[in-house]
């Protein structure tokens, strides 16, 4: 054996090996093309499987039970831990993936079993919450902060519930594990404003029914239609009875979305004729010393001029006519005639008018001295501010805000309200209040609210 007397050397270097990052991106690509198919029976086999994994099961309905129950005792107590608390034993979201799937593959029995167990779940925790608040008549009146704020829209949680929307279907399609955390984010989205509706149906709050079921409209509208174009973003192609019933849903969910959340949903609680509070130009506190004003009224003095004026004018004529004959010896007669005409005036007497010299007399107008108070709430840590009494809900006021009393108290259904203004963020505002959560921090003597 010999052995070339010349080493070999290459001519040309190895192929140079590809970036670690673009390894990566190529196996992710792979893997995103086997996960969603291309060809009709592959997108078909992961329809089927996602459906099967998405089908409504009896644990749906014992959850909601659990649910209702201990999200309207929340509501009962305000209690926000409470309510956290009903939402993590909420059901797994998942019966709503497979309405959204029923839609995409256009088929009819899917959809109508997803709804109708969609529908059964939301009226169990419907009737958890008309229970508790029928049961809330017996404490009232009670703070229920957190029922006016679950039934009325707010911008994080539309935020909130469209990640959740989004990532429940996504993690939902692409992982077999079970995505608890954002079905939490629609459960909550979901069910409390579904329970908040009951609770006001059955404890007679206005302002809480029928919104709470409004917000949930709004909320399921807007999941849905996140949730179908995110399906539609992962390359699932729809059949073509899937197209047309996509088309009419999405059609449906963005007019309810734009009724609902253009005139038909307040966005904050807010209460009468335009659920507006009445606020008032702030204006300085007045003095607490009543004051009195003095008005005398003064009379000129009089003159003690006499003034003659003719009371009684008699006129009496005299009228003597003596005819005077004189018959003399001397046959001389001599005739005389003689009339005396006499008038008489009298005159009155003077008469003087005179007026008594007036005194002084102050007139007293008092300025009742104002009553002030401070919020002490037994329960929730505050009381809530309403435009009438028992009326719609203005805001909370937190124990120990002071309040100004107004004398003018009313009793309704033989609860005891008192007409108070409140300086809330520098505005002064007007409302009612329940007079078992004011205490009356300086009350004047002998003015006290009427009855």
């Amino acid at each position: 054996m010999s052995l070339p007397e010349n080493p070999i050397i290459p001519t040309d270097d190895p192929a140079p090996k590809a970036p670690l990052a673009a390894q990566r991106a190529r196996r992710r690509r792979a893997a995103r093309q086997q996960m969603f198919p291309a060809d009709a029976e592959g997108q078909a086999a992961l329809v089927s499987a996602l459906a099967r994994r998405a089908y409504p099961s009896l644990e749906l309905f014992v959850f909601s039970l659990v649910c209702g129950a201990i999200v309207g005792l929340g509501f009962l107590l305000d209690s926000q831990a409470v309510l956290i608390l009903g939402i993590l034993v909420a059901p797994l979201m998942t019966p709503w993936v497979g309405f959204l799937l029923a839609i995409i593959t256009g088929s009819p029995r899917f959809l109508f079993e997803t709804v109708m167990a969609l529908l059964i779940s939301g009226a169990i925790v419907f009737l958890g919450g008309l229970l508790t608040g029928f049961a809330a008549r017996l404490f009232l009146p009670i703070t229920l902060a957190n029922v006016f704020v679950h039934a009325h829209l707010w911008i994080p949680e539309l935020a909130g519930l469209s990640i959740g929307a989004i990532t429940l279907v996504a993690s939902f399609a692409r992982s077999e594990d079970k995505p608890i955390l954002p079905s939490i984010l629609i459960a909550y989205a979901f069910y409390l404003p579904i329970n908040a509706g009951g609770f006001g149906l059955g404890s007679g709050l206005e302002g809480v029914w029928p919104q709470g079921l409004l917000v949930f409209a709004v909320h399921f509208s807007l999941a849905s239609v996140l949730g179908i174009l995110t399906l539609f973003a992962l390359k699932l192609r729809p059949t073509a009875a899937g197209i047309v019933m996509s088309g009419i849903s999405l059609l449906i969910l963005i007019g309810a979305l734009i009724i609902l959340m253009g005139g038909g949903v307040p966005a904050v609680p807010q209460p009468a004729a335009t659920a507006t509070p009445t606020i008032l130009i702030p204006s300085p506190i007045p003095s607490a010393t009543p004051s009195l004003t003095f008005t005398p009224t003064r009379t000129p003095r009089p003159t003690n001029t006499p003034t003659l004026a003719p009371l009684v004018t008699s006129t009496a004529t005299l009228a003597t006519a003596t005819t005077l004959t004189a018959a003399s010896t001397q046959t001389k007669t001599v005739g005389a005639t003689k009339t005396l005409s006499a008038t008489t005036t009298t005159a009155s007497a003077p008469t003087t008018t005179e007026t008594v010299p007036p005194s002084a007399t102050p007139t007293a107008t008092l300025t009742p001295q104002p009553v002030f108070g401070s919020i002490k709430a037994n329960e929730g840590g505050g009381a809530n501010l309403r435009q009438t009494p028992n009326g719609k809900f203005i805001t909370t006021l937190d124990n120990g805000v002071a309040v100004e009393i107004q004398p003018d108290s009313r009793a309704v259904n033989g609860i005891q309200w008192l007409h108070v203004f409140v300086v809330v963020q520098g505005q002064r505002m007007e409302g009612w209040l329940l007079a078992s959560v004011v205490v009356y921090d300086n009350p004047a003597q002998g003015v006290t609210p009427a009855p």
